[in-house]
């Protein structure tokens, strides 16, 4: 904002001296004060960055590399896969360990034998359904990539695109880098570590040369194989299990590792975070490794000041849920039920809350000197965890939101929407 100019009366000498005062002033007789910009809040004093979640996921089919691109293209500046194991050791960019809801492995009947009852990776049963650990490369490569059911908009573009290599994501990543002129980091999960730990220890892994194949070691290799290896690099490695991570820090990774944070849920009346120790909740509430190796611990030790400095130990961010940050709470009727807020007849979730003062989850990660990057934003109105009512229907005032509590970034299904609200908040700053 400008000032008017100093206009020199008989206080001359005063004015003389608040000019000096005023180094920023081109002249002290006239001319406008420039605007200084506003500071980032973030920990290292950068602009948010966009995280693509798994691609633009609500425009295309997750995980592919058409979503990646699109996901560029709209100006994301990391890339996000999940990784899974091929049965011959190579890792894909998938979410689920299953295929069932995200390809059109149903239509062939090459594979229909083999299709049979297993676990979701974080020892939830499934009854049925084709499983990734079961099929090479090769085969998975004959398969055709569908969206999710909660973006309708990447499911028109169902049955088109290929599962893709996470290799032909670095690969994509470097191209693209390259081509722009941008930087572009990519930004790999390790997608149940423990029990593909399993299936390798059990030989169910084994690559060409016949060798056990464990992830840490193929996604360490490849992150050697592109000069990714160093705490500068466009990358960043993220886990929800503590153990994973630490190996890799031991096997001499030096990127930058992020722990991610769950819950089992929100409890909408109070605004608080559910955890629990059923083994339904523990699912969600505890990181596997720490439940197979008997630990008592809940993922919300973690977001203790003790917590986060035991996190520190191995990583240097965090990945909460964006409650965590910024809690929801619905109004509660004459009966104690969470009411409907936005008309439809029932209560929905997020849509039918309003968001409560932050924690101090932000402040106290950055305190302890890892970043945060929340997860996830989403654009669709209906979904049970997507907007809040006061947001407005507008995901880009979610954005501001968390943007103007410093958090260092956000994983979003749409990065065109995340993009304009940090251009909206960038503006906010005066830069």
């Amino acid at each position: 904002m400008g000032i008017k100019p100093l206009q020199l009366s008989r206080h001359r000498a005063v004015m003389a001296l608040s000019c000096l005062a005023l180094a920023v002033l081109s002249a002290c007789g006239g001319g406008d004060d420039p605007v200084v910009p506003a500071s980032f809040k973030t920990l290292d004093g950068a602009q948010p960055l966009v995280i693509a979640h798994r691609g633009a996921s609500g425009y295309r089919p997750e995980e592919t590399l058409e979503a990646y691109q699109l996901a560029i293209d709209m100006g994301a500046d990391v890339i996000e896969p999940d990784l899974m194991l091929t049965k011959d050791g190579v890792l894909v960019a998938r979410h689920d360990n299953t295929l069932g809801a995200t390809t059109n492995v149903a239509d062939h009947a090459e594979f229909a034998s083999r299709k049979r009852a297993g676990e979701n990776g974080d020892g939830e049963a499934v009854a049925a359904d084709w499983f990734i650990c079961d099929f090479t490369l090769a085969e998975l490569k004959t398969l055709r990539a569908r969206g999710t059911s909660n973006h309708p908009t990447a499911q028109t573009f169902n049955d088109l695109y290929l599962i893709a290599s996470f290799e032909e994501v670095l690969q994509l990543r470097e191209a693209q880098a390259k081509a722009t002129g941008r930087t572009i980091a990519v930004y790999p999960e390790t997608k149940n570590p423990s029990y593909h730990r399993v299936l390798t220890e059990a030989g169910a892994i084994l690559n060409s040369a016949g060798a056990r194949v464990r992830m840490e070691d193929e996604l360490l290799r490849l992150i050697n194989k592109y000069n990714l290896n160093s705490k500068d690099a466009p990358i960043f490695v993220q886990s929800f299990e503590p153990s994973s991570l630490q190996y890799l820090r031991a096997q001499g990774s030096k990127t930058r590792q992020v722990q991610l944070i769950d819950a089992y849920d929100v409890d909408f009346k109070t605004g608080a975070m559910l955890y629990g120790t059923s083994a339904a909740e523990k699912v969600y509430s505890q990181p596997t490794d720490w439940k197979l190796a008997g630990k008592a611990e809940l993922f919300d030790s973690m977001l203790t000041p003790a917590g986060l400095a035991a996190v520190k130990l191995y990583a240097d961010g965090i990945g909460p849920w964006k409650p965590m940050v910024v809690p929801v709470k619905c109004t509660l009727d004459a009966a104690g039920a969470c009411s409907d807020l936005d008309g439809d007849g029932k209560f929905t979730g997020y849509a039918d809350t309003l968001s409560q003062a932050p924690t101090a989850l932000v402040s106290d990660a950055h305190k302890a000197g890892l970043f945060v990057h929340e997860y996830t934003f989403r654009n669709e109105r209906n979904g049970y965890y997507n907007l809040s009512k006061d947001m407005a229907n507008d995901p880009v005032n979610e954005y501001l939101l968390h943007f103007r509590l410093g958090v260092d970034g956000v994983f979003s299904d749409q990065s065109d929407t995340a993009v304009a609200g940090r251009a909206k908040y960038l503006k906010e700053l005066g830069r």
